[in-house]
């Protein structure tokens, strides 16, 4: 495990390096290469620097449910997972036949990504999933690994998704989270705070959307415009390894993308997620672009 060593937190984000080796295109990141080193946890140091902590990536990736329950039977039909070179990756929303929403610290290079939809127990054939090869990755254009701001990326299918009652887009959210929303966030990650039991089918979490001061006072100095935490900060229930990128769901759209937090579930530590509504009209030029 490498550690590097603090910076200000005020350190302009121009100064930060980005992740892998990245050309833009039209104001978005299609990355040749991934990052070879992943934020794990981000946690406080001396006189308001963060320290960083990375390791390898690792599929189960930074983000689960805990003490969700099972979702209903293909309830979430937008929800997809992807797998890395055979092995669960991250999470995302499937929202047009041939896009996806995932968050930028999910990409790998699209050859070896592999969506999967239509599922809700892994273990089983059911007969209504849907396998498909990805083409292309797009992160964010400002996406700050440092700050894991702008967490934000659009997956493109090398084939179009077919629409059932098991598969289906889900609408993306034009306004931003309101304090007080009931929300649901979905995914297979591991159910625990410590140790490792992944679930064998698709577990959801009703959390609310918290305000911005207390999602700043939970993360001093970490919380962007572009996030926003939703959870309990009495701890307990969260999202963590295994549903990064992962869809937030308020009224039956998409306003939330799971990110990161400081461990899971832990009090006084809600989950942090990136703001949808913010990549509005990005979104609609990439789709139309690419």
């Amino acid at each position: 495990m490498d550690t590097r060593s603090c910076s200000s937190a005020q350190e302009p984000p121009s100064k930060l390096l980005a992740v892998g080796a990245l050309k833009q295109e039209g104001g978005a990141r299609s990355s040749e290469e991934g990052p070879k080193k992943r934020r794990i946890w981000a946690a406080p140091c001396k006189t308001n620097c963060i320290e960083q902590v990375t390791a390898a990536p690792r599929y189960d990736d930074d983000d689960k449910i805990i003490n969700g329950y099972e979702c209903a039977l293909h309830s979430q039909p937008w929800q997809v997972y992807f797998t890395y070179n055979g092995q669960r990756w991250c999470g995302g929303s499937l929202i047009t036949a041939r896009w996806i929403i995932s968050a930028a610290h999910c990409y790998k290079q699209p050859k070896y990504l592999v969506a999967h939809l239509g599922e809700h127990d892994t273990t089983k054939q059911e007969g209504t999933e849907q396998h498909i090869q990805v083409e292309k990755a797009y992160q964010y254009f400002y996406y700050n690994q440092y700050y894991i701001d702008h967490d934000f990326m659009m997956v493109k299918l090398a084939e179009p998704a077919q629409f059932n009652q098991y598969v289906q887009p889900i609408p993306i959210a034009t306004s931003c989270p309101t304090d007080g929303s009931q929300c649901l966030v979905s995914g297979w990650g591991n159910l625990k705070t410590s140790g490792v039991q992944y679930p064998e089918v698709l577990q959801c979490l009703d959390l609310p959307v918290l305000s911005d001061s207390s999602c700043k006072a939970a993360y001093p100095n970490k919380i962007t415009d572009n996030m926003f935490c939703a959870g309990y900060l009495e701890g307990g229930k969260d999202s963590c390894q295994g549903d990064s990128g992962g869809p937030l769901v308020c009224n039956g759209k998409l306003y939330g993308v799971v990110s990161w937090g400081q461990g899971c579930a832990q009090s006084g530590y809600p989950g942090v997620y990136t703001k949808v509504c913010i990549y509005f009209d990005w979104i609609k030029n990439v789709i139309e672009k690419y």
